[in-house]
């Protein structure tokens, strides 16, 4: 374990863009924390908070100078591996045939992701299964994944609906980052306690200044993520929750929350491991160019399960439903593991503020268990 002081920040931020990565980082944009290209400490949002309940979301000032004194916003990392968008060809007319040119790019620019939350850093290697660990590799994903550098922080506080704990993904990052960092404050004392996770993390913490840590720092560190876990107000039961799930496909719980989701898809929008997406064709107004995109989509909209002959999801009950036992039921089935990660964006920024964790309760207080 290595001790980066706090006035030395800058200094990692400029080793990485020394050795050719776009920085990316937390930064204020209309009034939320987004992440976007950053070159300075000075871009970080530095003794800014935030304040989330279901449908609620407000920065704040915080008392004191830390860099990370906030959770997650409305925009995850997802969007620079997996890009909201992305022209997969384009076709040009030419005498009696076309010619076609590939829209995406196979050799990315590299990029350090600088501020990775620990359940974000857990969205990401879902993602990988999705993406790189089956038979058909989406190329562009492995590409900007391969050319990633992941510096994650681990959280000293929470917000008002992250649940990490209770999916095992924080708020202390064990796996899947270049270098870890925990910001400690306090006693006049400001300093980043940093451990390299990979080669490459180990060789870029060598090139900045630093010290090795004491052991009484080392335990300040492991104390305020400690800390963090037991402020944690949400939690979700996930014992046998796939299997509940399904043994109760029929509750009338599924009405209730039909009624108050407005299928907007915000919740699959923000979410870190929603990987749906459709493919859309469209030429201009003279006929002579034409391309084939991939974007985004979501499994609220009414377009998304419409086949030859209907609709196999109707009604916002059939894709509520879908979209929740998808992710805490039948993910596992397909992944291993649950597709949620707790960072609680799905209730910050449903309009209705309607609580996954809440639901599960529901579901669970007075359902079918077998």
């Amino acid at each position: 374990m290595y001790i980066i002081d706090s006035t030395e920040l800058q200094n990692l931020l400029e080793e990485l863009i020394s050795r050719g990565y776009l920085l990316i980082g937390p930064t204020v944009r209309s009034g939320a924390i987004v992440y976007d290209s950053i070159r300075s400490v000075d871009d970080l949002p530095r003794g800014i908070g935030d304040e989330q309940q279901p449908s609620r979301y407000r920065l704040r000032r915080r008392d004191d100078a830390m860099f990370f004194g906030f959770v997650v916003g409305p925009v995850s990392w997802k969007k620079f591996l997996y890009p909201p968008r992305l022209t997969m060809f384009k076709a040009a007319k030419a005498g009696r045939g076309f010619t076609i040119t590939p829209g995406r790019t196979e050799n990315p620019p590299k990029k350090a992701f600088f501020g990775v939350r620990p359940c974000e850093l857990s969205g990401i290697l879902m993602q990988d299964q999705v993406f790189t660990a089956g038979t058909y590799v989406d190329r562009p994903y492995k590409a900007a994944r391969d050319n990633a550098f992941i510096v994650a922080v681990n959280c000293t506080v929470t917000g008002g609906n992250c649940f990490c704990a209770s999916m095992g993904t924080g708020p202390g990052a064990t796996k899947g980052f270049d270098i870890a960092l925990t910001e400690v404050m306090g006693g006049g004392k400001h300093y980043f306690v940093a451990s390299g996770g990979t080669p490459r993390g180990e060789e870029v913490l060598e090139a900045v200044p630093h010290r090795d840590a004491t052991e009484p720092e080392n335990k300040s560190a492991l104390d305020a993520v400690s800390r963090a876990a037991k402020s944690l107000t949400k939690k979700m039961d996930v014992r046998d929750l796939p299997q509940v799930l399904k043994d109760n496909f029929e509750h009338p719980r599924w009405d209730d929350v039909a009624g108050r989701c407005l299928a907007c898809t915000n919740c699959t929008m923000v979410c870190p491991t929603c990987f749906c997406s459709t493919v859309e064709d469209s030429t201009d107004l003279t006929g002579m160019h034409a391309e084939r995109d991939r974007r985004w989509d979501s499994c609220f909209t009414m377009d998304f399960t419409k086949v030859a002959g209907g609709n196999i999801r109707p009604s916002i009950r059939a894709r509520y439903r879908q979209w929740m036992t998808h992710k805490l039921s039948n993910w596992m089935d397909q992944f291993g593991t649950l597709g949620c990660v707790g960072c609680g964006r799905c209730i910050t920024w449903c309009p209705s503020g309607i609580d996954i964790t809440a639901e599960v309760d529901a579901i669970r207080g007075n359902g079918v268990h077998e």
